[in-house]
């Protein structure tokens, strides 16, 4: 069983070596956050809308034959 000195020790490392990790990393700024999130609205309500559309299609499509 390993000590619990040396189990403290490598996480106390392990956060260390976050902490430097986090400093490398290339945040993005506001704007293109603000940007980003957009994006994804807008590519998720047009493939919502599609989704749906092809669905009420489909819908209409099967009634047509079932009633």
């Amino acid at each position: 069983m390993p000590n619990i000195g040396t189990i403290f020790s490598k996480i106390d490392s392990f956060f260390k070596e976050v902490k430097i990790e986090i400093k490398k990393v290339n945040w993005p700024t506001t704007k293109e956050t603000v940007r980003y999130t957009l994006t994804v609205i807008g590519i998720s309500i047009v493939t919502a809308i599609f989704l749906g559309g092809i669905d009420f299609l489909f819908t209409n499509f099967l009634n047509k034959f079932i009633i």
